[in-house]
């Protein structure tokens, strides 16, 4: 049954057999497409990937992408969160034209669609300045003044 799941491709030799791909190895190529962006922070994930990936389990490269593959039309569906201050139109641009090149390089599938759904802007984590050995330094600093 799993079998029917599987994407199959289309040989110029057909007597040598035939390749079936699952769509688990799609959703991969797009995860690692799309994460090495500039302007991707991170992929959407499940709270169980999320929990995983906390616990230094394997990291799954397949998460925040959806594939729909009906007639031989593929469709991907790719959740995003961005880096605050990146243009996202370029970068959704950009993670579309990977996406797309990439499924077709490794798997001579042409993609006919890549949604891209971003999901929120994380923005840059800010370094205290508090030292944690004195953390009142500065209070005392400016009350003896």
């Amino acid at each position: 049954m799993a079998e029917d799941t599987n994407i199959i491709l289309h040989s110029n030799d057909p007597k040598l057999g035939k390749i079936e791909i699952a769509p688990n190895v799609l959703e991969i190529i797009a995860g690692v497409a799309t994460s090495q962006i500039d302007g991707v922070n991170r992929m959407r994930g499940s709270f169980s990937t999320s929990v995983n990936e906390l616990l230094g389990r394997r990291k799954e490269h397949g998460k925040g992408v959806n594939l729909t593959y009906a007639n031989e039309e593929l469709t991907v569906d790719v959740y995003v969160y961005l880096n605050y201050g990146v243009s996202v139109p370029k970068v959704a641009l950009e993670i579309q034209s990977q996406v797309e090149q990439q499924l077709l390089f490794m798997t001579g599938l042409k993609v006919t669609e890549v949604n891209v759904h971003v999901q929120g802007v994380i923005p840059e984590k800010t370094t205290s300045t508090v030292d944690p050995n004195n953390p009142f330094a500065d209070e005392q600093e400016n009350g003896e003044d």
